[in-house]
């Protein structure tokens, strides 16, 4: 039979709050409300430690942390002592581990919507260094096009056969490949167009 998940307190002595959970702590139950220890800790003026007494609790899941979570935040904002001790092996390792390194502010990144005249100015600006950088490679090619023709240009013989068995016996295989492909392709779209 499982165990509703509850929660209750005790005030001995004076300046101590000692918070009861008992049953099942599983996300697929109805959990106590974090609200409610916030309420126990506003009533008592004098509060200097919350204990937690997690003696009776049957089983537990993320549910569980997720509450101690919200109680070690009240706790840390109230200047009040927060004694976990009693808690499961893994739950404490678990807080620990939650707890090792502080969340960065700034580390998920902002997302910017740039204005449209700013996207306009950056895609010229980007179109311009394109279209000089493409200007380059023309110019360089027919300069070494040009120096080809006239008898200037200077290679190396062996780069050149490697150039031409790369672009031809080791191509065959892709090669090969491809036009076997296309060709299913053709004949895929033909059946069905002469398909009467």
């Amino acid at each position: 039979m499982t165990e509703i998940a509850s929660l209750s307190f005790e005030n001995t002595p004076s300046d101590t709050l000692t918070v009861v959970l008992a049953g099942e702590w599983r996300l697929s139950k109805n959990l106590p409300e974090v609200n409610r220890v916030e309420e126990a800790v506003a009533r008592i003026s004098s509060l200097r430690k919350v204990l937690l007494d997690a003696d009776q609790i049957t089983d537990w899941d993320s549910g569980l942390l997720t509450f101690l979570l919200h109680v070690r935040k009240l706790c840390a904002a109230n200047n009040i002592v927060l004694d976990s001790s009693s808690l499961p092996e893994g739950a404490l390792k678990l807080l620990a581990l939650a707890s090792a390194v502080p969340e960065k502010k700034d580390a998920r990144k902002k997302e910017e919507r740039s204005r449209f005249l700013t996207n306009i100015g950056d895609e010229s600006v980007e179109l311009i260094r394109s279209a000089g950088d493409l200007l380059t490679f023309i110019g360089d090619a027919m300069v070494a096009f040009l120096r080809f023709l006239g008898g200037k240009a200077q290679f190396r013989r062996s780069d050149l056969a490697l150039l031409v068995e790369s672009c031809g016996a080791q191509a065959l295989p892709i090669v090969t490949l491809i036009c076997f492909l296309v060709g299913l392709i053709l004949a895929f779209i033909g059946a069905i167009q002469l398909d009467l």
